[in-house]
């Protein structure tokens, strides 16, 4: 018989095989998932955010019947659009969680209703369509520069452009941390 007998109220996904330090304590059952701020991953969790986003996107998608004015294809190429259904994710992912209360789900739906209006709202307000996209327009404040004219992209390959857009996306970010990196004094690590 096993060393370890969970007790009936224990989580029954708790591994405590691998989560047995050496000292044979063990670490907390992992927490819930927390806010995803794009502008602060690294190019590594950047990667597996985007696919992870792309995953339930087609799922809610599928699930609910999202037309393409509230949930577009090119969803990808719009911040705004971005850190809504990440929002959206996290609290799905919140509000199913095996430790929620059981209401948590009616919170996620109500909530979710109101995110689709704020959805339609800048999907039109961006112009992206099913079958093209175009970059959400910018006001341009006294003293900027003009913004560069907004133009429709056809894209024929919605999966394949997302795989492009994250490659992209992806190689910017290690470029950044690389760039940062070659600012730090090798001897005491600070920035020079």
């Amino acid at each position: 018989m096993d060393e370890y007998s969970p007790e009936p109220d224990e989580p029954d996904y708790l591994d405590h095989e691998s989560d047995a330090k050496t000292d044979g304590s063990v670490d907390d059952v992992a927490e819930p998932p927390h806010p995803v701020n794009w502008n602060l991953l690294n190019a590594d969790d950047l990667e597996a955010e985007w696919l992870a986003l792309n995953d339930w996107v087609a799922w809610l998608r599928r699930t609910y019947g999202l037309p393409a004015s509230v949930l577009p294809p090119f969803w990808h190429r719009h911040p705004e659009l971005v850190w809504e259904l990440s929002a959206l994710h996290i609290h799905w992912l919140c509000a199913y969680d095996p430790e929620q209360n059981g209401s948590a789900p009616a919170g996620w739906h109500r909530d979710f209703a109101d995110a689709r209006n704020r959805l339609r709202e800048w999907v039109a307000a961006s112009g992206t369509r099913l079958d093209r996209d175009r970059s959400t327009r910018q006001s341009v404040w006294p003293g900027e520069e003009p913004a560069p004219p907004v133009e429709d992209l056809i894209i024929a390959d919605r999966g394949e452009d997302f795989v492009q857009f994250v490659f992209e996306q992806v190689e910017a970010r290690h470029e950044a941390e690389e760039a940062f990196f070659r600012t730090l004094d090798e001897q005491t690590g600070e920035v020079t």
